[in-house]
């Protein structure tokens, strides 16, 4: 590592030569492969890019000029040549981010993590550049071809189109991949790009003198461009781009830094809007991320450098117990079809892709016409199962309400990763779904809290044919079953006093219900006895929680997601409707972003567990003890 740790920042670049670089590259690599394999993290897509982000931040200076990357797990590379090698504690509390990060670094400019975004952004500090006459800077957004299907992209790129002084180079690093391989007519579209390099676009512009020239004109045209293409299917794709007003510069090997450099160098000099169009290979370099074909190890684990295996499996997950009930459910009813956003395998679909290839449909990276296709596909007949992660159908809200709901269509969501998903930072906690989705008319949630609650509210889900549904689940291993003691309305109860009325009645919310028992241990403990109840539907709010609810002194909701507006606030509006005045404690994520750490630390961070809880309410029944012996009347209005 003896030219890697020589970078303290990017111009530390400017006096290599072309074989140190070379070497650099190679040094990156073998620091990726060791340092994230300890890790976890983001391998694949930073092996596709060392040799670009070098070139960027040799020809561009940031942080003057701002280098975007959308999404920002491939910028790795970017950290380090920005001074920040030390990935011991990658995604971890106190670590480095997984993403870019303000906090880390003046060159981090866009905390992005969701794709599509970074054209916007470019645009708007392109525009700013104008306003205030920064002549001398310059605004790069490297974005890959996956992120190209969202139509955030597109809609960007007509603005920046408009604009044609405006200086803004789009570099689009294409590998032919998002998660899994892109598709789509865009993915094609760059497909055909990919065969066509400077040499046959110099034989397009000749063509007419070559079929001039007698005999063996004709001939030698056919020969060198191989007979495949014509010349206007040959030229058409980047007339696409330049119709829309763009200068297009490309294809471009995305690992000769050299020719790298000339075309960037030529785009910062064009003075408007400019494409460059890079081919990389993801996961370039390391020979178990190129043999692994779902993914080239997107994001892994820990896992061995050497064969890429993973250290240690954590058992049955969330995922995989929903994808394995989709393959039972698809044999059993021939209208349910699949919808993925670009990420079949980490949604769990790609056993039922497997299964019936027919009735997948992978839309890229673009959740909102996921949504509104869905909606087409049930008013069609079908009943759509669309697997997303949780914090992924925030883009989709509005469709959701307006195209799904308002159509009442049986349309089932199911939220992967919902709740504290940790490391991967504050843009991937799924802790806003249940929220946003309270104010939608007729849409019911299930929040299942194992794997046997999975596969039974899933099946209930797909049954309802005149509303959307959600079911939502966390992030990693299944634990063990949580079994019932009994039923109250639809609600199931997982533990009641041995006799009488109990004092608190505690409302677990999906995955927390563990937790929750624990809660009550810890409450008999003090002499406090408890009711717990899992709703298993969130929304609407289950008609029998009220009367259930005046039975006990206090109310208790226990939930990942954000206390605003979510399951808590359903429960004590529900409570208000049917004149209940119990007191109510709701206990859930703070209406704040969340920095990137173990979900286990997060959870402590934000006060969600057991002995957090359990001290609160033994303090809040404290009171109201203290409250009832001095003034009745002011304890009942508490």
């Amino acid at each position: 590592m003896a030219l890697l740790t020589r970078i303290t920042g990017p111009r530390d670049l400017d006096g290599l030569t072309p074989e140190q670089l070379d070497r650099l590259a190679a040094e990156i690599r073998t620091f990726l492969v060791d340092e994230v394999s300890k890790t976890g993290g983001h391998l694949g897509p930073n092996l596709g890019v060392v040799e670009l982000t070098i070139a960027l931040h040799r020809v561009f200076e940031s942080p003057k000029d701002k280098v975007l990357f959308d999404t920002g797990h491939q910028s790795y590379v970017h950290k380090l040549l920005t001074g920040r090698q030390d990935f011991s504690k990658l995604k971890m509390k106190g670590g480095l981010s997984g993403y870019p990060s303000r906090a880390e670094s003046e060159h981090d400019v866009i905390e992005n993590s969701h794709a599509s975004t970074v054209l916007g952004w470019a645009d708007g500090l392109a525009k700013a550049n104008e306003v205030l006459k920064k002549e001398d800077h310059h605004v790069v957004a490297v974005i890959g071809d996956g992120a190209l299907t969202g139509g955030m992209a597109w809609e960007a790129l007509n603005n920046i189109a408009v604009a044609k002084d405006r200086p803004l180079v789009i570099v689009v690093n294409d590998n032919e991949r998002s998660y899994a391989p892109t598709i789509g007519g865009l993915a094609n579209h760059l497909a055909t790009l990919r065969t066509t390099d400077g040499y046959e676009r110099f034989l397009a512009r000749g063509k007419d003198i070559l079929e001039r020239t007698p005999v063996v004109g004709r001939p030698l045209y056919e020969t060198l461009h191989g007979a495949k293409k014509g010349l206007k299917d040959f030229i058409a794709p980047q007339g696409m781009f330049e119709d829309l007003g763009l200068k297009y510069v490309g294809p471009i090997d995305g690992h000769d830094i050299e020719a790298l450099e000339s075309a960037l160098q030529r785009a910062k000099r064009f003075g408007g809007p400019v494409i460059v169009h890079c081919l990389t290979e993801k996961g370039r370099g390391y020979q178990p991320a190129l043999a692994d074909e779902a993914d080239r190890f997107h994001a892994v684990g820990k896992i061995h450098p050497d064969t890429g295996l993973p250290i240690a499996s954590s058992g049955v997950d969330w995922t995989s117990v929903f994808g394995e009930e989709m393959v039972k459910l698809g044999k059993e009813r021939e209208d349910i079809v699949a919808i993925t956003a670009a990420m079949l395998q980490p949604v769990g679909l790609d056993k039922f892709a497997k299964t019936f290839p027919d009735r997948v449909y992978d839309v890229g990276i673009a959740e909102q016409h996921g949504a509104v296709s869905a909606a087409g596909l049930a008013t069609g007949g079908l009943h759509p199962v669309f697997a997303v992660y949780a914090t992924f159908l925030n883009r989709a809200f509005d469709q959701v309400l307006m195209d799904v709901a308002l159509h009442n269509c049986g349309v089932t969501f199911v939220l992967d990763r919902a709740g504290v998903t940790g490391t991967d930072g504050a843009s991937h906690n799924g802790m806003w779904d249940m929220s946003i989705l309270q104010c939608v008319p007729n849409l019911r949630i299930a929040a299942p809290r194992d794997a046997d609650q999975v596969r039974a509210q899933l099946r209930e889900a797909v049954e309802v044919d005149d509303a959307p549904t959600v079911v939502r689940f966390s992030k990693g291993a299944v634990g063990p079953a949580v079994k019932a003691v009994g039923k109250v309305g639809g609600m199931d109860v997982l533990r009641r006093p041995a006799e009488g009325t109990a004092d608190v009645l505690l409302v677990s919310v999906g995955a927390l219900a563990p937790m929750c028992l624990e809660i009550a241990d810890l409450l008999d403990k003090q002499g406090i006895t408890t009711t717990v109840v899992d709703p298993r539907w969130v929304k609407p709010v289950d008609e029998a929680l009220a009367p259930l609810a005046e039975q006990h002194r206090v109310v208790v909701t226990v939930e990942d997601n954000s206390r605003a507006g979510g399951v808590g606030s359903a429960v004590a509006q529900a409570l208000r409707d049917a004149g209940v005045d119990v007191p109510l404690r709701d206990f859930g994520i703070p209406p704040r972003f969340l920095d990137h750490a173990s979900r286990k630390e997060v959870m402590a961070e934000i006060g969600l567990t057991a002995p957090d809880i359990a001290r609160q309410v033994t303090g809040l029944v404290a009171r109201l003890d203290g409250r009832l012996e001095e003034a009745p009347a002011e304890a009942a209005r508490d």
